[in-house]
């Protein structure tokens, strides 16, 4: 087979967002990029989404923050991040994203409306290097008594609404899975305004030492990831696919090549990968080795011939 023959287009066309292949890294599990550029060069990633950003720093949870369970682990950060002006000005945020030529998706989130709409007026304002905005909308509204957005679907629309209005750049929503139908929520931030979804973020769990009878993370709950929530991630990715006409990103537990062309079967344009980074630094472009091997095994020769090629073989 010839060199040409044997060529895959592993490029993705997420309208708006074009990335050179489908594998980028979870919110809040890659940090800032800098904290694994020793590992390899980041612009081998299709992007880097960074750890959330709001208008001020924010110090996050008390200790402890994360607990190891059963296939995958529990965390309540609380969202600890520098604030908008020191991740576009301090060298080891998004100045050193530029020099390493990353395609960088910045995740945003806020304690209201207006700071969801500021934090991306001012990224939207020194945008270069910047891709796509991720709206993070599981975190809770404080002028609501602390209802999170992303279970709301009133609120949902109106941060999207809000958003869109500050910026031009490319929106991306990640939604909550801890709801009836995460369907309805996909189809009203896409009439509010954002041209892509991305799903799971983590689902709401917790965990007990029985010998202190105490919760293992100092915030009782937090959010359950890794390859427990794989089932549910793959349920509700589909049931996105199907429900709106914009590109989906897929999440949750994906830790091979294997899960990641699952994902895309079921109608994810991209996937990422979160919790498995923690125990593999390397885990990302091992799931995009192992996605292109498959393609390469059967026969495509774009990474798009199998986006929703799920056959579920009802008649």
């Amino acid at each position: 087979m010839s060199k040409a023959a044997n060529h895959i287009d592993m490029s993705v066309d997420l309208g708006r967002l074009k990335l050179k292949n489908p594998v980028m890294t979870a919110s809040g599990t890659f940090g800032y990029g800098f904290e694994y550029a020793q590992f390899f060069p980041l612009e081998k990633l299709g992007a880097v989404v960074v750890k959330g950003i709001c208008l001020k720093p924010c110090h996050g949870n008390p200790t402890p923050r994360v607990a190891e369970v059963h296939g995958g682990m529990l965390n309540a950060i609380g969202l600890q991040g520098p604030g908008v002006e020191k991740f576009l000005h301090g060298e080891e945020y998004l100045p050193f994203l530029r020099k390493q030529r990353a395609t960088v998706i910045v995740n945003i989130w806020g304690r209201s409306i207006e700071e969801y709409a500021e934090v991306a007026s001012k990224l939207d304002a020194e945008s270069e290097g910047i891709h796509a905005l991720e709206i993070n909308i599981s975190c809770p509204n404080v002028k609501e008594g602390g209802i999170a957005f992303g279970t709301d679907l009133k609120l949902a629309s109106q941060v999207v609404s809000e958003v869109r209005r500050a910026t031009k750049l490319p929106l991306i929503t990640k939604l909550s899975p801890n709801v009836t139908s995460v369907a309805a929520f996909a189809r009203a931030v896409v009439e509010s305004g954002s041209d892509m979804v991305s799903l799971i973020n983590t689902i709401t769990g917790m965990a007990i030492d029985i010998e202190t009878r105490r919760p293992k993370i100092a915030n009782t709950t937090g959010g359950l990831s890794g390859p427990a929530i794989k089932p549910v991630a793959l349920r509700m990715v589909y049931e996105v696919a199907r429900a709106v006409n914009v590109p989906v990103i897929g999440m949750g537990g994906i830790c091979t090549g294997e899960d990641a062309v699952e994902f895309m079967l079921a109608g994810a344009s991209g996937v990422a990968v979160g919790t498995a980074i923690f125990s593999d630094p390397l885990a990302p472009l091992k799931v995009l080795s192992g996605l292109e091997e498959y393609l390469r095994r059967k026969g495509y020769h774009s990474a798009m011939d199998i986006v929703g090629k799920f056959e579920t073989g009802k008649k």
